[in-house]
């Protein structure tokens, strides 16, 4: 062998050595607090971290759970999280207090609010729920789509309503009832607690148009870091492909290691929901993919809200979100 060969070899093999000893490129740290605790309805999330997803797209991501005591939306506002499982009204609210927070993406694009009836009282259709004398729901819901329903509805009045409490029992037990509820949850602990399954009414079938489980960011990292914004909207779209349509087990097992009461059982009810009513993916997602939102969309139901008196309508509601990170078709090709 030649000198000149000798050395070639030589230096191939020590380039080989010290890329190998290279470090990797540094992930970047993100954090993602969710409105509740770890369930299906967060799946995607879960997912991406699951399977590498986020690693694939550069980002090394924390999942902060929400819950009773936590106060993630406020994490956010202080800059301790990254991104927030917001919602279109939150944001509204924050152009109304001068909070600099923005959604850059929609994973829902049906609310999965419901109200549920006793399946023997000859509620067939939603606008049937003004017959019952009851309808259980929080402040929250009293003060949005309730206003909204008898904006839009005939028959519904202030008199039907009873504090929600989070509890089953007085809905049960009064079949001249209605009660508001999650479509991935309430009609499940209600079936299991009473042995019959509830009548239910997903409000976004009969027109209340808000997205749900947003990205939210604060106005800054848009401004500032649009590419690692670009990347988490992505690899979490990715995320939710993956979850819907393939192999979900490492993600719920990591929702349960989080939230230690969460069945298998009710993972399953939850996604088998969330696929039936489009939860997901339909609407704007099915051509623009999921996390899809629009200007159109947007201004529906912000002139609903104005409509019902909750915001004035000289209200620059187009703060509240920037449709520049999706609709981009990501992730469709994952769908089974």
């Amino acid at each position: 062998m030649s000198l000149q060969s000798s050395m070639t070899g030589l230096a191939a093999l020590t380039g080989l050595t010290l890329a190998a000893a290279a470090p990797a490129l540094a992930l970047d740290e993100v954090s993602y607090g969710t409105n509740w605790l770890a369930q299906a309805e967060h799946g995607g999330f879960y997912q991406a971290v699951a399977d590498g997803t986020y690693e694939k797209y550069g980002l090394d991501v924390t999942i902060v759970q929400g819950g009773p005591q936590a106060a993630n939306r406020a994490l956010l506002i202080a800059g301790k999280v990254d991104f927030y499982m917001g919602s279109p009204q939150g944001e509204f609210d924050a152009v109304v207090e001068d909070i600099p927070l923005i959604d850059v993406a929609a994973i829902f694009q049906k609310d999965p609010q419901i109200l549920m009836a006793h399946p023997d009282q000859g509620i067939e259709e939603f606008a049937d729920l003004a017959k019952l004398p009851t309808i259980f729901m929080g402040k929250d819901g009293f003060l949005s789509y309730f206003q909204w329903m008898k904006a839009n509805f005939d028959g519904f009045s202030d008199e039907q309503y009873k504090p929600y409490t989070f509890n089953p029992a007085p809905f049960i037990a009064d079949p001249q009832s209605a009660q508001q509820g999650y479509l991935t949850s309430e009609p499940y602990s209600v079936e299991k607690e009473a042995g019959w399954t509830p009548k239910v009414f997903l409000l976004a079938d009969s027109g209340y148009s808000p997205y749900s489980t947003m990205i939210t960011a604060q106005q800054k990292m848009v401004d500032e870091n649009p590419d690692l914004v670009q990347r988490f909207v992505d690899a979490s779209i990715e995320g939710w492909y993956n979850y819907l349509y393939g192999d979900n087990t490492a993600a719920n097992d990591l929702i349960k290691k989080d939230n230690p009461e969460m069945t298998d059982e009710q993972i399953a009810f939850s996604i088998d929901k969330m696929k039936e009513y489009g939860i997901v993916v339909s609407g704007e997602a099915e051509e623009g993919g999921i996390g899809c939102m629009t200007d159109e969309h947007f201004k529906t139901f912000f002139d609903d809200m104005v409509d019902i008196g909750l915001y004035e309508a000289d209200l620059d509601y187009t703060k509240a979100y920037t449709t520049q990170f999706v609709c981009k078709g990501v992730g469709k090709d994952l769908m089974k």
